[in-house]
This record gives structure tokens, C-alpha cells and sequence, in this order.
């Protein structure tokens, strides 16, 4: 799943330039939610298949911080945001229609799609903040410690308290005072861990995108 993810987005970026990866941004948080629901187990532990194309969108927004800017690497958490919203607005709308007496899809896209407003919530918000924390972020270590050779720090230091920010709003509004202590802090941890695997991972991709920015072999706004 994390090869798959890294491939596409490399893919589209160097195929469509910037407008490649405004095209994943919404991909990335439409198929995260949708992943969410699935539990799996890796190594003993139990996590949300969602996490890995989630955490996918951090590097996009690195991406476009190294190479365009703050302005553009803002423009895309808001696509995301909006694709978060309308998708959750739209479906929701579809399962007010009755079915028809054949239907055999209302009850599995209820059990996806339906609004548990304490997860939305958490949701937005935590998409939100850890993004905006994420631009900042970047900016400001890019300004501190300028240059190439040290884009690792910027990825890292951006992406890693960013992550950490997700993980903690989302779990705090989604399950703050329903869960043991314990469990909350299970829940933060084992979550928060696959997304730091994921930082750290994709902190070749970002050198990458810059060697090809840098070298002209991406396609401009006026070639696409």
C-alpha cells in the first residue's frame, strides 16, 4: 500500500506537474475515509487501513511547499478539505433516498458513508489543523535552515509534530471520555507510529521532486 501510494503520486507529478498533485489531494482524503473502516493487523497490532494514504498527503504538501510555496501547499489543504466536506455532505444526501425493493447497496453504504457526527467532526478537524500546521511548518524550517541538503529536516519537522497534532485532535473529539485512558493513549500511539513510519519513508520522494523541479523535467502550469 505504501509503494502503491508513493509510485502514483510520483507518477502524477511527473506526468502533470503541480496539477497532479492538486488531483491527489482530493484522491488521497476520499479513499482514506473510505479505508478508514477497515481494521487490519500488522505485527500484533490493530490499526486503519486508512492511515497510509492519509499520511500520503503530508508529502504532498511537502512537495509543494520545497517547490511552489506556502500559497500553493495551502491551496491544496483547502481542495482537501472542501473534497473531505462535499463528499461526506453528498453522501449522506444519497442515503435519504428510499431504495428500491431490489436495491443491495443502502446498507453497505451506510455502514461507510452514514454521518456519526463525533467522527466527522473529529475528521475535519483534525485534517484541518495538522495541515496548516504541516505549511507553517515546512515554511519555517525552510526559512531557518535554507537549502537543499536539508530538506530532510524541513519533511521531518513539519510532518512529524503535524502527524502528532492529527493524532491527538482526532482521537481526543472522537473518543474523548468514551475510552480508558489506556485505550486512548493505545489508540494515539499505534496510529501516530504508522504515520511517523510513513514520514520518515517518504523523505527520498521530496528530494526527488526537487531534483526534477530544479532540473526542469516537470511540466509547467502552461504545458499542462
Amino acid at each position: 500500500m505504501l509503494v502503491a501510494n508513493f509510485a502514483i503520486i510520483l507518477t502524477v507529478y511527473k506526468t502533470l506537474g503541480k496539477l497532479g498533485l492538486f488531483i491527489w489531494i482530493p484522491i488521497a482524503v476520499i479513499l482514506a475515509n473510505i479505508q478508514v473502516v477497515k481494521l487490519i493487523e500488522l505485527g500484533g497490532i490493530t490499526a486503519t487501513l486508512g492511515n497510509i494514504i492519509y499520511a500520503s498527503s503530508f508529502l504532498v504538501t511537502d512537495i509543494l511547499s520545497e517547490n511552489y510555496g506556502k500559497k500553493e501547499a495551502k491551496k491544496a489543504v483547502i481542495i482537501g478539505f472542501l473534497a473531505m466536506v462535499s463528499m461526506t455532505l453528498l453522501m449522506n444526501l444519497a442515503l435519504v433516498f428510499k431504495p428500491a425493493a431490489f436495491d443491495e447497496s443502502q446498507s453497505h453504504l451506510q455502514a461507510i458513508f452514514s454521518l456519526m457526527p463525533r467522527i466527522t467532526l473529529a475528521s475535519f478537524a483534525a485534517y484541518w489543523l495538522s495541515q496548516l500546521h504541516d505549511v507553517w511548518a515546512y515554511r519555517f524550517w525552510m526559512k531557518k535552515k535554507p537549502g537543499r541538503r536539508f530538506i530532510f529536516l524541513r519533511n521531518n519537522m513539519s510532518t512529524l509534530v503535524s502527524q502528532l497534532i492529527d493524532s491527538l485532535v482526532f482521537t481526543a473529539i472522537a473518543f474523548g471520555g468514551l475510552l480508558e485512558w489506556a485505550i486512548f493513549w493505545e489508540i494515539v500511539i499505534t496510529t501516530y507510529v504508522l504515520k511517523v513510519i510513513v514520514a520518515i519513508l517518504d523523505t527520498p520522494l521530496v528530494y526527488l521532486a526537487n531534483h526534477w523541479f530544479t532540473q526542469s523535467r516537470i511540466p509547467q502550469d502552461s504545458e499542462v
